[in-house]
């Protein structure tokens, strides 16, 4: 069975075409080592919580838009060596200042398909 790769993050919405940019460089990267697919949702229904949410997770400012995201690998261990090559390839490297949001308030984790429908 698959496995997800799964992050959620706040963009500051100005840069929306930069993340847009950037995500759509970095699937690149991650198809060419292995992944399946890779996935990118903009938020535009994401609610404030009173105990937990997405914004709240990722501590996002008014100015921020919430992302959520996933790659689709076709095993762990195919994923466990995809990623490794993936974030040592020279296309992934570049300046943490010029990154288009706060890559600290990023929550991620590797996730097995418990049920696909």
């Amino acid at each position: 069975m698959n496995y997800i790769d799964g992050y959620v993050l706040a963009v500051p919405t100005a840069n929306r075409e930069k993340y847009a940019q950037l995500a759509r460089e970095a699937a690149v990267v991650f198809k060419d080592h292995g992944a399946l697919s890779v996935v990118e949702c903009w938020g535009d229904d994401v609610p404030e919580g009173k105990v937990t949410s997405f914004p709240m997770a990722v501590k996002r400012k008014d100015d921020e838009t919430v992302v959520f995201s996933w790659i689709t690998w076709p095993s762990k261990e195919a994923r466990d060596a995809g990623m490794k090559k993936a974030m040592e390839d020279p296309r992934m490297k570049c300046d943490p200042s010029s990154m288009p949001f706060d890559g600290q308030r990023m929550i991620y984790g590797g996730f097995q398909v418990l049920v696909e429908a």
